[in-house]
């Protein structure tokens, strides 16, 4: 219980300060306020606070720091807690359903398949410890699996999938695997040399969601969407390197650099009559062209 305690102070105290900086004070009326809901006891020492501050950083890596000017607490890299938000999440949800055994009248959860998480450990295990990796991988327009022997590198989420990013030990090429399609997963014991360093984090700079590996250089899009649509898309960006270019009552206009790829355009397509590519004219044209086969496709005679 006493561990639960302390996850629950980290994830309270990291919540507050991703808001803004606050006094200890401050934090702390903020965990009464959540420990009036859970029923816990969140009245810690001076002593016990400051050692959630080192737990914090060792558990998250995220450094929380005391401006002396302003007696407050911030957390020094906003970066940083980006990392960890999935993390924070589960934490967020676990104390949810926590809070009583009733929780199934309340909260209703979307029914979708196993999407590999079960591999997490194990793979983080044999990332670390630069262990080959052996296991049976269906792409989803095969029809049957392939066996690979690989050297992990990295995980990485994208969408709500989580994905392998690993190397072929003969020919160095990288590729990317999800872990829904990933079965008899095998840790072997066989060590592999980490050899030219991998930035993965640069690596998917320029990437909507994982697919870019083998693609030209990023191209820059320019999308013009309604002022209803504009919303959405400023409440959750399409990709990390949106700029606003135009937001009026008649249009929303954005800026972005990526790989185009499949994903991509299926993101455009999804969003119906609300959008309109205005740059580059090779995706303009794509997207003409898929608009046409789609009302071909109507039109056809059965």
């Amino acid at each position: 219980m006493a561990v639960k305690d302390s996850l629950l102070r980290y994830t309270h105290i990291l919540h507050k300060l991703r808001s803004a900086p606050a006094t200890r004070a401050d934090i702390m009326h903020y965990m009464q306020r959540k420990a009036d809901i859970s029923g816990r006891n969140f009245d810690i020492s001076e002593r016990t606070f400051k050692r959630d501050l080192d737990d914090i950083l060792e558990v998250f890596n995220v450094a929380i720091r005391f401006d002396f000017k302003r007696k407050v607490y911030y957390i020094e890299d906003d970066a940083s807690i980006d990392h960890h938000s999935s993390m924070l999440e589960a934490f967020d949800t676990l104390n949810m359903l926590g809070l009583n055994d009733g929780f199934a009248k309340h909260v209703f959860f979307e029914r979708r398949k196993p999407r590999g998480t079960e591999h997490l450990h194990g793979l983080l295990h044999a990332i670390r410890h630069r262990y080959l990796v052996a296991f049976d991988y269906k792409k989803y327009w095969d029809a049957s699996a392939t066996h690979r022997l690989m050297e992990p590198l990295a995980l990485r989420e994208s969408q709500n999938i989580w994905y392998l990013v690993a190397r072929e030990p003969q020919l160095g090429r990288l590729k990317v695997f999800g872990l829904d399609r990933l079965s008899n997963l095998d840790i072997t014991r066989k060590k592999f040399a980490l050899g030219q360093p991998v930035d993965v984090e640069a690596l998917f700079t320029y990437c909507f969601g994982v697919d870019c590996f083998g693609s030209d250089k990023p191209e820059v899009v320019e999308l013009s969407f309604d002022p209803h649509e504009g919303n959405y898309i400023k409440a959750l960006p399409l990709h990390e390197t949106q700029e606003i270019l135009v937001d009026s009552d008649d249009e929303f206009r954005i800026r972005l650099k990526l790989h185009i790829s499949y994903d991509f355009m299926m993101q455009i397509r999804s969003r119906g009559d609300r959008v309109k590519v205005l740059k580059p004219a090779s995706l303009r044209k794509e997207i003409i062209k898929s608009l046409h086969d789609t009302l071909n496709l109507y039109n056809a005679k059965k």
